[in-house]
């Protein structure tokens, strides 16, 4: 009777309170879809990479992640890259016409729900549906507005249908005990951080290119834009001077960059070589070209020190620096990283990354962190970092796979 009551005076103000329409913000591709709500936007960049690694581990999965208001969806279209896969749109009213629209419209095959603040319109549309849902990152703010406090038994009834229960700390446990859960159901988990994937290359051009390059030191500057390729070459020539064998691979940002930085690293005085025409460097070899972005898998490999480019200067806003970092690679970034800035933060607060301001600065800290010693302890302060939340992300992927497959009895069995 309390579920029911509770319900039907919230289905009556949201019919009243809420907006009515729904546009979709994208297509519905064919094949299974996972539906992953981010209901908290300020750890929108980890559940992109949750969801990024989840594509890469299921062939064929499409993901939607919806957020909860119009800015933050803004704010990751307005992101230079994009998954093919993955879809953003902003999550529907809780009027009924909104929520039958999205969900005629998405039909997605099972759901992961962050954080908390529960949505009891589409949520029951979701149990009706029969369609699998399961809670992660769930936090005790996420369960601490007026609605829980008034109407605990509607957020226990809410949650009792989910098929696992991931909370991110024991006050988050005790909150959802307090509502009335089974906490023999609820597992504590570390907080859902991103952790990057690892660019895949071939081992036989690992092999091959290692053995070319016979032990030189190395050091990659990753999406170069084009006002950026004068500081790089100006902090190779300055480090190029304490070990001069040092090869620079250098790799445009856009692939029609490659000719210009041809030209000004010749003009520069340096040999280069193309690897993307297929010019393998030789012993004389000072900037080694490559604008297949698909490569970079190799060269973070190779080189244990990398600067993360369309950072020195302002309006790129910065590249992903746990591609390099999940690969051994130091990092070395500018101060326009808007975009990935809690990615440096947490890299630079481990020690397995430092800030320049110029050509200069980046050339001093190549010099210096060309010394094995010192990039080493960079790469495994970067691998302890990208490692952090490594087990929510695992048992999400090993949920979904048990949950498409068929299999949720099992996963329930082990929750």
């Amino acid at each position: 009777m309390g579920r029911s009551l509770g319900m039907a005076a919230y289905r009556a103000y949201a019919r009243r309170t809420a907006e009515r329409g729904y546009e979709p913000g994208g297509s519905r591709q064919a094949g299974p879809l996972l539906w992953i709500h981010a209901a908290e936007t300020e750890n929108l960049l980890a559940i992109s990479d949750l969801a990024a690694r989840i594509c890469a581990a299921r062939y064929g999965l499409n993901v939607l992640v919806t957020l909860p208001d119009a800015a933050s969806l803004d704010a990751v279209r307005n992101r230079e890259t994009q998954h093919k896969q993955i879809n953003f749109d902003r999550v529907p009213s809780e009027h009924p016409d909104a929520i039958r629209k999205f969900w005629k419209h998405w039909t997605p095959d099972m759901v992961i729900w962050t954080y908390g603040h529960l949505r009891p319109s589409l949520l029951e549309l979701i149990h009706k549906n029969g369609c699998p849902v399961a809670l992660i990152d769930a936090d005790e703010t996420g369960f601490d507005g007026r609605r829980d406090r008034w109407l605990p038994d509607l957020s226990r009834q809410l949650l009792d249908p989910f098929c696992a229960l991931f909370v991110r700390s024991s006050n988050a446990l005790r909150r959802l005990e307090a509502l009335g859960l089974n906490t023999g159901r609820i597992n504590v988990t570390p907080p859902l951080q991103a952790g990057g994937q690892a660019l895949a290359c071939e081992d036989s051009d690992l092999s091959d290119l290692s053995q070319t390059l016979g032990g030189r030191p190395v050091w990659l500057a990753s999406n170069v834009q084009e006002n950026e390729i004068e500081p790089v070459l100006t902090a190779h020539r300055q480090a190029i001077r304490l070990s001069h064998r040092l090869l620079l691979i250098l790799n445009p940002a856009e692939e029609g960059l490659s000719k210009g930085f041809q030209g000004a690293s010749e003009k520069a005085g340096f040999s280069v070589s193309d690897w993307t025409v297929g010019e393998d460097p030789d012993d004389t070899t000072q900037v080694l070209l490559t604008s297949d972005p698909r490569d970079l898998g190799l060269f973070f490999r190779v080189a244990p020190v990398t600067f993360m480019g369309s950072s020195l200067v302002q309006g790129h806003n910065g590249r992903n620096p746990f591609e390099a970092a999940a690969l051994g690679s130091a990092v070395l970034y500018g101060p326009n990283v808007r975009h990935y800035m809690p990615f440096y933060s947490r890299l630079a607060k481990a020690g397995a990354a430092r800030i320049v301001k110029d050509g200069e600065t980046l050339g001093a800290a190549v010099a210096q962190l060309i010394a094995p010693d010192q990039a080493a302890a960079m790469a495994v302060a970067g691998w302890d970092v990208v490692s952090q939340g490594a087990d929510l992300t695992d048992r999400v992927i090993e949920l979904v796979h048990a949950t498409l497959d068929g299999e949720l009895e099992m996963t329930n069995a082990g929750a």
